[in-house]
C-alpha cells in the first residue's frame, strides 16, 4: 500500500509559470578602458561595488553594503606559499588570514 505524501508544496512553487520566471537581468557592457576604471575609482570613492555604481549612475536604487569587505580564492598551493612567506603552517589557515590582513594593512 502507498503511503500518501502530505508535505505542503511551498506556495510560491504554485504561482503559475510566469510568475516564477526571473525578476532580473543582469547586463553586460564592454566599455571604454577609461569609462570602467572611472566607474570602478568612482564606486571605491562611494564604497560601492561597480554595479551598484551604474545604478547610482542611472539613477536607479542600489543599496551600500552593510559590511563591505575585500575577497580572494585561496588554493591549497596558496596556503603552502603564504605558510612559507609567513613561517606558518599552511593547515593553520586562521593565522595566515589574520598575517595577510596585517600584511596588506602594513602595505597601505
Amino acid at each position: 500500500m502507498a503511503q500518501e505524501n502530505h508535505h505542503k508544496i511551498p506556495e510560491k512553487w504554485q504561482k503559475p509559470e510566469k510568475e516564477n520566471s526571473l525578476k532580473a537581468i543582469q547586463l553586460a557592457f564592454e566599455l571604454e578602458q577609461e569609462i570602467a576604471t572611472k566607474i570602478k575609482l568612482e564606486a571605491a570613492h562611494n564604497n560601492l561595488n561597480p554595479s551598484d555604481q551604474i545604478r547610482k549612475i542611472l539613477g536607479l536604487s542600489y543599496s551600500p553594503p552593510k559590511r563591505p569587505r575585500l575577497t580572494v580564492s585561496l588554493k591549497p598551493e596558496d596556503y603552502h606559499i603564504l605558510g612559507e612567506k609567513f613561517n606558518i603552517s599552511p593547515d593553520n589557515q586562521l593565522e595566515i588570514r589574520r598575517q595577510i590582513i596585517a600584511f596588506l594593512a602594513s602595505q597601505i
